[in-house]
């Protein structure tokens, strides 16, 4: 277990999150398709009253698009997803349904439904791609889930779990508006036993097969998520998405290979169009966005929210769901994230409302730093000591927790100097932010992976992370003429 993951654990003995964000399965699509669009205005839609699927996709998919970053623009990419989706569903046997698609602006590696017709897909799975018949292949795996009913069990489950959650929050003192266990939910409702995937995948094979697709392309993009969940081993935007929720093992690519050879023959048929999909993505924000926030070595700067802080040398900040997170060492973590406190609530008072287990209240105090509210305190918990603070900026309450597993003046130094560190930010500090985005370069009489790798050898991990989006190995030939994928700063 990674010091990260640890913190994360940690942090679960202490904060007790009850409001869930449900994402139930998804239960109808079709080829009457939509594409939502940053900035677009429509009319207030009213959910049909005899379609309770309906009615509960409309009141999630705000909530679904808050908690993954907003909507990502870009509409070559929304044309060619909702080209490929209009296919699958007549493939599938379901052309009277509508549906929304939506890209969401998160590095996440993820794709799912929503009850209603709402469909969505990632930048991050949309990166990891090289061609349309691998995407087609993961949409057709989720629609798989709802044709199976796979869905509608997990959304059971998952309300057995809500009603646990509220059970717990009620003995235990938390507020039950105070925020969401939202990462356990999103693999509540991920989740599916091994026989469910294998079953998902043989009926996604045949429904992109049907549609044309290269139905050999669900082994090919599972071998490439493997290999991508070992290169972000430890991240903790990859933690808890697609990747943990749909495992990536021989065996399974084998039978995907099998059910692929089974039902349609050897390989080389069905189209793969990896001109037209690479087209697609060109120019795409890869990673984090800079809307969401940008790292800047110790710092980070939020542009939207005109905040920024610096945290104490050693530490390495990501970009998280929902959070910016980063660890020092083995045994020292930290995470931003904001909460929801009424304005009338003093500072005070949330830290001491129990929404962190082992708080102190002898030790909470307030202050005004650099012009902010701001309040502090202390909690011990059996393994890990937490300095807490949170902020008021314009009716918006942030938060630091550090954590340790041992409290120490070197660790309270830290969590400090942060907390003065924390500020409005100004046109000096927007200045530094960088936009990293997805490159096409074209493979000349000469090169091999290697060589094309090599205008990626300034990123961390970068000629690793280069063989992995374009799902080769070193030393690989690359074709004379085809486009190939690189991540360059602007």
């Amino acid at each position: 277990m990674t010091s990260l993951q640890r913190f994360k654990a940690g942090l679960r003995s202490a904060l007790f999150l009850v409001a869930l964000v449900p994402m139930s399965g998804c239960v109808g699509f079709g080829s009457d398709v939509s594409v939502t669009q940053t900035g677009a205005n429509p009319a207030p839609l009213v959910p049909d009253s005899s379609d309770p699927d309906a009615a509960i996709g409309l009141r999630e998919n705000p909530r679904i698009i808050a908690s993954y970053g907003g909507l990502y623009s870009d509409r070559p990419a929304e044309v060619m997803i909702a080209g490929i989706v209009g296919r699958l569903m007549e493939a599938a046997n379901q052309p009277n349904e509508k549906y929304t698609v939506t890209i969401l602006d998160t590095a996440d590696v993820n794709a799912f439904a929503l009850p209603g017709g709402y469909i969505y897909v990632t930048r991050g799975i949309l990166a990891l791609a090289n061609d349309s018949s691998e995407i087609a292949a993961v949409l057709a795996h989720e629609m798989a889930h709802v044709i199976l009913k796979h869905a509608r069990a997990r959304a059971n489950r998952v309300r057995t779990n809500e009603i646990v959650d509220k059970v717990v929050s009620g003995i235990f003192g938390a507020d039950p508006n105070s925020g969401a266990i939202a990462q356990r939910t999103k693999l509540s409702f991920a989740a599916f036993s091994q026989a469910q995937e294998l079953a998902a995948d043989k009926e996604g094979i045949a429904i992109s097969g049907k549609a044309g697709f290269d139905p050999f392309a669900a082994a090919r993009f599972l071998g490439t998520m493997g290999r991508f969940q070992k290169y972000s081993a430890g991240d903790a935007s990859q933690a808890d998405d697609f990747l943990s929720s749909h495992p990536s093992t021989p065996d399974r690519i084998q039978k995907a290979i099998e059910t692929a050879r089974g039902s349609f023959g050897a390989p080389g048929i069905g189209e793969q169009n990896r001109d037209g999909y690479m087209a697609g993505i060109e120019g795409m924000t890869f990673g984090s966005s800079p809307a969401q926030g940008s790292i800047i070595g110790q710092r980070y700067v939020q542009p939207m929210l005109k905040l920024t802080f610096t945290v104490p040398e050693g530490y390495k900040l990501q970009n998280a769901s929902g959070a910016v997170v980063g660890v020092a060492g083995d045994g020292e973590a930290v995470r931003f994230d904001s909460a929801e406190v009424p304005p009338s609530m003093a500072l005070t008072d949330y830290l001491k409302s129990g929404w962190i287990a082992g708080l102190e209240p002898g030790t909470v105090t307030s202050q005004t730093v650099n012009g902010i509210e701001t309040a502090t305190g202390v909690a011990i918990t059996d393994q890990w000591s937490f300095r807490v603070s949170v902020m008021r900026v314009d009716d918006q309450v942030y938060r630091f927790i550090f954590a340790a597993k041992s409290d120490s003046a070197r660790f309270a130094k830290g969590a400090e100097a942060t907390l003065k560190s924390f500020r409005r930010a100004d046109n000096r500090d927007f200045g530094q932010i960088r936009k990293v985005t997805i490159r096409l370069v074209t493979a000349r009489t000469g090169d091999n992976a290697d060589t094309l790798a090599r205008q990626m050898a300034s990123f961390t991990k970068g000629t690793e992370l280069f063989y992995v989006l374009n799902n080769l190995l070193p030393g690989d030939p690359v074709t004379v003429g085809a486009k190939y994928k690189v991540i360059s700063v602007q």
